[in-house]
């Protein structure tokens, strides 16, 4: 009888190869949404789930969990191929369907360009719009054309969410969300309890900010705060504060080299980002996925992200957030077996958001960004104050984000255009355009390519404040980077993500941490 430990590393060395083709289908449709480029990723896709669905492999995994005895990584690898295996175990029709319609929403997001007046926009020029333009009518219509992408996939993301639903319920879930939960160990009680309690945690400190906020617009805009709309804000979603919230750095980092200057903090931690930066495709083009990630293309040194870069703070922050992944995925210990060579979702958010905060970060401002000693003291306070404002409006699009997937799979023929606004106006005390009947929750890419994630960056908010205090300083922090790759990188998968982030700093992860970030 085959070893539970064989057992894992056979179905590993089967997986493995399958893996890295789809990643790199993955990478290769979204630097370059082409006709070929998607039908190449739709077949490494479907080898890969044609493999995860073999019901001998995925029954024999099973029984090897229950065996008596069995070692911690044994017993980890086990867990996990069983958790990477549920999903495909369901009819071969309905897995090629699902594939070929995430492949398509996934394109058409990576092809569609806004108009603004007949005139073809990109996001990059849109964000400029609605970060600069003091034109109410201009700012409308950028925020507008920002959500035309949501009209040309609803159909079709409804259909994905029935057909997803479908699949979980061959398995025995009540839908995708839960079957999501359940295969990234996440408990939905002890989720939406943690997330009632940052909602307690935020509400009145986010109202009091938003009102502050909404005053200072108002006056930007000659208007009574009564007659602010989403339009208004820096952002077509409200998921990133405005610089009236905080400070505006595009001033200062307007001529920065970006990759330069992730390279430059990261070597502040002692951890090399240089290789990643090789090969790794950052500047905008047409055809071209305009949003970012980083990718792991096969757990063995081929770490990549895909970004587009433009001169100021918003891409700057991007950079340090994507590459935090990238030296996560690159510290992982490479003698592990290949299933555990991995992190949780939240896990990897964490390290990336902690990375991303230096962007507000006094010490990275002056070591590394270059700026003077008198300037940075002049902006401390309102560093402070920007840091506090993300934070908190963060937190507040992530409870949008996280109720109203959870609603999309409970009812998907719902009327969800305006169950978002509900949950926008709830959450985000933002007010609805008066009339609009639009699929604008639709126009949010995690929604088609990414479900079930959105709670990841709630978790990773706090994993990013836990650092922060376990860790300290990332600019100079005396082997802070050191510290991090033996301590969370290293170990991998081999625990649970609650399990090694409380090893990792010494204590449960809770919303606490949180509040004494909002508290500075």
């Amino acid at each position: 009888m085959t070893s539970p430990e064989a057992l894992a590393a056979e179905y590993a060395d089967r997986i493995e190869p399958l893996d890295r083709a789809a990643n790199t289908g993955w990478w290769n449709a979204n630097v370059d949404s082409s006709d070929a480029a998607q039908q190449a990723r739709i077949a490494a896709d479907l080898a890969l789930s044609d493999a995860l669905a073999d019901t001998a492999a995925f029954a024999q995994i099973r029984d090897a969990r229950h065996t008596t005895g069995l070692a911690p990584l044994a017993e980890r690898q086990l867990v996990i191929l069983e958790q990477v295996h549920t999903p495909h175990q369901v009819d071969p029709s309905l897995r090629h369907h699902l594939v070929e319609l995430e492949t398509e929403i996934n394109a058409r997001f990576a092809r569609h360009r806004g108009t603004i007046d007949g005139r073809t926009v990109d996001d990059n020029e849109i964000a400029r719009i609605l970060r600069t333009s003091a034109d109410s009518g201009e700012r409308r219509a950028a925020w507008e054309a920002a959500k035309t992408v949501g009209s040309e996939v609803e159909a079709d993301l409804r259909k994905l969410v029935r057909t997803r639903n479908a699949a979980a319920r061959a398995l025995g879930y009540r839908d995708h969300f839960a079957l999501t939960l359940a295969i990234t160990d996440f408990d939905e009680t002890r989720l939406f309890a943690t997330i009632d309690q940052v909602d307690a945690l935020t509400a009145a400190p986010f109202r009091d900010l938003k009102s502050a906020l909404d005053e200072q617009l108002a006056a930007r805009f000659d208007l009574a705060p009564d007659e602010l709309r989403p339009w208004h804000y820096d952002d077509p979603f409200f998921q990133e504060a405005p610089r009236a919230a905080g400070v505006d750095l595009d001033p200062y980092l307007h001529d920065a080299d970006l990759s330069e200057l992730t390279t430059r903090s990261f070597d502040r931690l002692g951890l090399d980002v240089r290789a990643v930066m090789q090969r790794s495709d950052l500047l905008p083009r047409d055809g071209k996925n305009q949003h970012a990630f980083c990718i792991d293309i096969d757990r063995a040194g081929d770490v990549r992200v895909l970004s587009n870069n433009t001169p100021g703070e918003r891409w700057t922050e991007t950079m340090l957030h994507e590459f935090g992944h990238a030296v996560y995925f690159e510290g992982v210990d490479r003698d592990l077996p290949w299933v555990l060579r991995t992190m949780h979702h939240c896990l990897t958010e964490g390290v990336a958001m902690r990375c991303g905060r230096l962007v507000h970060d006094p010490a990275w401002l002056e070591r590394v960004a270059g700026l003077t000693p008198a300037t940075v003291a002049d902006l401390a306070p309102r560093l402070r104050a920007a840091r506090r404002a993300q934070l908190l409006v963060f937190a507040r699009w992530v409870l949008v984000m996280t109720y109203f997937e959870r609603n999309l799979y409970a009812d998907p023929d719902g009327d969800h255009d305006t169950r978002w606004w509900d949950l926008v106006e709830r959450f985000q005390l933002l007010r609805r355009p008066q009339g609009r009947r639009a699929p604008d929750w639709a126009a949010k890419i995690h929604i088609a390519v990414a479900p079930v994630y959105y709670h990841n960056y709630l978790f990773g908010e706090m994993v990013a404040s836990a650092l922060a205090a376990t860790f300290g300083d990332l600019v100079d922090g005396d082997g802070a980077g050191h510290a991090l790759a033996r301590r969370l990188f290293s170990p991998g998968a081999t625990l649970r993500w609650d399990q090694l982030i409380a090893a990792a700093t010494g204590a449960p992860l809770t919303p606490a941490v949180l509040a004494r970030d909002l508290a500075g």
